[in-house]
């Protein structure tokens, strides 16, 4: 595991798979209440990609894995993972990054692909037109309450939300640091993509990409309204909801074939 001090001295973990070679490094960034480790490296996607010849760089976001983290919300936000992000590009030290995020990382993938042009292609799964729908049927505002109300619960059985319950029981049996999952969440639900959808300026982002969802995942309803807000965008379903999908082999191999296409 290695560590940097972020922009503002939280201290992130990431680590380092395969060596450097034709193609640009792989820089992953895992979702909501995992760690690199859970969402990219036991399902198969570090090993699939390394295989391929790719080198590979996965951090801990603040508040999960090995990284810091801090109990207040003014230290979350995707703006600030997205600089977390990018401080990560300058110490891997590539002209070029191929990056994938999942559900929370593919949100602020989406807004580092949006302000920096190292990004040469742009793999984001998890999400759909929530993103670029605020206030619909998927928008994640509400639900981001929901998974506030389920994780400060003293009693997980009356949680009524079955997505929030499914986090909850899954938060608890990775042991993750509820109080700052809170935190997080907390800044996140403050910042809607309804209020701040400036921030993601889809129409900036000038790599491939592509959208990968679940047909099953209600929170990536309609991938492709999302891919069709950039510019070069693809949409891939396959069978799964959102915790299950990353765990297909199709999943791994998508993201490789696609970054190497």
């Amino acid at each position: 595991m290695r560590y940097f001090s972020s922009f503002d001295s939280v201290k992130i973990a990431y680590q380092i798979w395969g060596t450097a070679g034709t193609l640009p490094p792989v820089v992953l960034h895992h979702g909501f209440i995992v760690n690199a480790s859970i969402n990219w490296v036991a399902p198969g996607v570090v090993t699939a990609l390394t295989n391929a010849g790719r080198q590979v760089v996965a951090l801990d976001a603040r508040g999960h894995g090995a990284s810091d983290k801090p109990r207040d919300p003014g230290f979350y936000g995707f703006e600030k993972m997205a600089g977390d992000v990018r401080q990560l590009f300058d110490i891997v030290g590539s002209a070029q990054i191929d990056l994938v995020g999942y559900s929370m990382g593919a949100i602020v993938s989406l807004v580092a692909a949006s302000q920096d042009r190292r990004i040469r292609r742009l793999v984001v799964g998890g999400v759909g037109a929530g993103v670029v729908e605020p206030g619909g049927g998927d928008s994640r505002t509400n639900w981001g309450n929901a998974l506030v109300a389920a994780l400060q619960a003293q009693d997980p059985a009356r949680i009524t939300d079955p997505v929030a319950r499914a986090f909850r029981a899954f938060a608890d049996s990775v042991g993750a640091d509820r109080e700052a999952l809170v935190a997080q969440a907390e800044a996140l639900a403050a910042q809607p993509t309804a209020r701040h959808r400036s921030r993601i300026l889809l129409n900036q982002i000038t790599a491939p990409t592509l959208v990968i969802a679940g047909d099953n995942d209600p929170l990536a309803r309609r991938p492709e309204v999302l891919a069709a807000s950039i510019a070069n965008a693809q949409t891939l379903l396959l069978p799964g909801d959102h915790l299950s999908v990353v765990r297909l082999p199709d999943f791994a191999t998508a993201i490789v074939e696609f970054l190497a296409s």
